[in-house]
């Protein structure tokens, strides 16, 4: 088994479909933006959807400093339209429908059967520069998030 994704690995790159059926290449959203990369386990599930929500709720936040939040799951276009529509989600959702995205960072499975929920933290160059894995502790992907976005921020202001 090919150890996951590390902090200082290059991102894989993919490219998957968004809510919208819109294809989204990862390496296409760095450059100008770092991004906030989390893989989740389902739409409409309480835990998901809490996840979903905080990172809706401080969107504007990542937005100012600097990054994009993209949310994936093995769920279908069509799900994850109604679920973005449901929430009023203002980021992209992507459908990795046959896993070779989450295969590709290594996402692992909680209790070996649900697909795990991890969050990368990927700055504008490709380099993941922080790793959060927790199925239970929500609130920790966003704010371990935002406190590396704002690192990355702050490394690139002029001195």
């Amino acid at each position: 088994m090919a150890r996951g994704i590390q902090t200082g690995d290059s991102a894989p790159d993919f490219t998957l479909p968004s809510q919208t059926g819109e294809p989204v290449r990862l390496s296409d959203r760095l450059g100008e933006h770092s991004v906030v990369l989390y893989f989740y386990p389902r739409d409409e599930t309480r835990g998901c959807t809490a996840e979903a929500c905080a990172f809706r709720d401080s969107y504007e936040v990542f937005a100012e400093a600097g990054a994009e939040v993209i949310g994936v799951s093995s769920d279908s276009v069509d799900k994850h339209a109604g679920f973005a529509n449901h929430h009023k989600l203002p980021f992209t959702l992507l459908s990795d429908q046959g896993g070779a995205a989450r295969k590709s960072y290594g996402v692992p499975a909680a209790l070996g059967v649900l697909p795990g929920r991890v969050t990368y933290v990927i700055d504008r160059a490709g380099t993941v520069r922080h790793i959060f894995s927790s199925m239970l502790n929500i609130g920790g992907h966003i704010d371990d998030a935002l406190t590396v976005v704002r690192k990355l921020q702050d490394e690139r202001a002029p001195q």
